[in-house]
């Protein structure tokens, strides 16, 4: 998935509360869906979307479903994050060095 799909479903309160949650570690579908007052089916709403941009990834063991960061994702956006920061810090030293401000 790209970008787009990414900070579509970064948008959302309620998905990024769940990747804080997973920021701990694993966790069972279940034990997320208790964390919050919303349907069973809404969490696996959110939960989709988190999987379709690639923020999670699922594991199956026996009866249950673990969910994860995809930690890979977040690194590609603060990588490109980052260019924007060092285009900054370029032109402040361009100033600093020509005496412009």
């Amino acid at each position: 998935m790209g970008f787009p799909e990414t900070f579509k479903a970064l948008s959302d309160p309620v998905r990024r509360e769940i990747l804080t949650m997973l920021k701990e570690g694993r966790m069972s579908a279940g034990d997320i869906a208790a964390k919050f007052d919303m349907t069973q089916a809404t969490v696996s709403y959110h939960l989709k979307q988190l999987k379709q941009s690639d923020l999670i990834y699922e594991t199956k063991e026996k009866n249950f479903i673990y969910y994860s960061l995809n930690t890979s994702v977040f690194e590609d956006i603060m990588m490109w994050f980052s260019q924007f920061a060092s285009k900054k810090k370029e032109v402040a030293n361009e100033e600093k060095n020509t005496g412009e401000v």
